[in-house]
């Protein structure tokens, strides 16, 4: 589960940008460049690169919106559910669903559920193209604009509580909307629990059971062929979160899901290994101790931080592996760290830059 330490700190300073597709045509908002490597390794499907010698920022593109299961599934309403905190709350009505979270999962369950013309609202993380005429009902980052979302008359939330605050969601309580919570952990293996919560709160459980069997198919599938990328030696990675020119500038653990994102990509994480579970600053003696070769970040971080260079010229980073070969991996905002429905996709977009396979 997040700290509340980064949650909040997410929470304000959080400004999802638009992202660039990697690895080919120079960036000049984050001042991308093509990795480059001496020479190859071969795979039983392609040359690589060795992933050792790449370097250069990739910017990791963003993948299309979630596909709607295509078999039809029957809604039983009300439905009445055991949400994440235990309240018990019955849902009758799912034409304005509202689906709020920090990392934009839960909009994008949604909407490969089938259910994706009927969100009302959302929050900055929520990038689906589907979705970018729907009003964003969030302020100041992921702070609840009580007024906005009352005026959608939504039929339910499903949000967990990287957003809040719990006063606003209190008003909502009060006002008659069903709010349903769900569990705020992201990863490969709370994938199946957060789709069936999800698809239950909406009356089509048996539409859960295949979203969920579909995003393990599809994950197992994304992780056997990241498998055939991965180097004997693995990348030593870190991931950095960034926001502006100031001092929002934290190294990300284990519990902020980043630790996952990196193993299933086939890297090691150095913070896991150096003991950092939560979010620790990202200063001068901190990144000489981590020494990462890579560095993950996201893009919309990159980008308000003034691109590669401004992140370069932050202390410390310049003099790590990844600093003197500038080689950052920038991951959208809103895939970063979401898993879910999109797991496979976004595992393997990120692979990708990280390799170098340009299949």
């Amino acid at each position: 589960m997040k700290s509340k330490k980064f949650v909040l700190m997410l929470a304000l300073a959080i400004g999802l940008a638009g992202c660039s597709v990697p690895q080919h045509p120079q960036d000049t908002t984050l001042g991308q460049t093509q990795p480059t490597a001496t020479e190859s390794t071969p795979t039983a499907t392609v040359a690589l690169p060795n992933p050792h010698e790449l370097t250069g920022l990739s910017v990791v593109p963003d993948i299309a919106d979630p596909e709607p299961l295509k078999e039809k599934f029957s809604q039983n309403l009300p439905a009445t559910v055991t949400d994440f905190e235990g309240n018990n709350v019955t849902v009758t009505d799912t034409s304005r669903i509202l689906a709020m979270d920090l990392e934009g999962t839960l909009s994008r369950t949604v909407i490969a559920l089938g259910y994706g013309s009927n969100i009302v609202g959302r929050t900055v993380s929520s990038t689906e193209k589907q979705l970018a005429d729907v009003p964003v009902v969030t302020q100041n980052g992921h702070s609840l604009n009580v007024e906005a979302i009352l005026g959608l008359k939504p039929s339910v939330i499903i949000m967990d509580r990287s957003i809040g605050p719990v006063e606003a969601v209190d008003q909502l309580k009060a006002a008659g909307i069903p709010v349903v919570f769900v569990d705020p952990s992201r990863g490969i293996d709370k994938n199946t629990a957060l789709i069936t919560s999800v698809a239950q709160a909406l009356g089509t459980a048996e539409a859960g059971q295949a979203l969920a069997q579909r995003t393990e198919r599809e994950t197992q599938e994304a992780l056997e062929k990241i498998q055939t990328w991965i180097p004997k030696d693995p990348i030593e990675g870190a991931f950095l979160y960034v926001r502006g020119t100031g001092g929002v500038f934290f190294i990300l653990g284990q519990k902020e899901g980043a630790t996952a994102l990196i193993r299933a990509v086939g890297a090691k994480d150095l913070a896991t290994e150096q003991g950092i579970n939560g979010v620790t600053p990202a200063n001068a003696e901190a990144l000489a101790k981590l020494n990462p070769e890579v560095i993950f970040t996201m893009s919309g971080g990159l980008e308000s931080t003034e691109g590669l260079q401004g992140l370069l010229a932050r202390p410390g980073v310049a003099q790590t592996r990844a600093g003197q070969k500038q080689r950052v991996i920038a991951i959208p905002d809103g895939l970063s760290l979401s898993f879910g429905p999109q797991t496979a996709q976004t595992l393997l977009a990120v692979a990708r830059a990280l390799y170098g396979v340009l299949e």
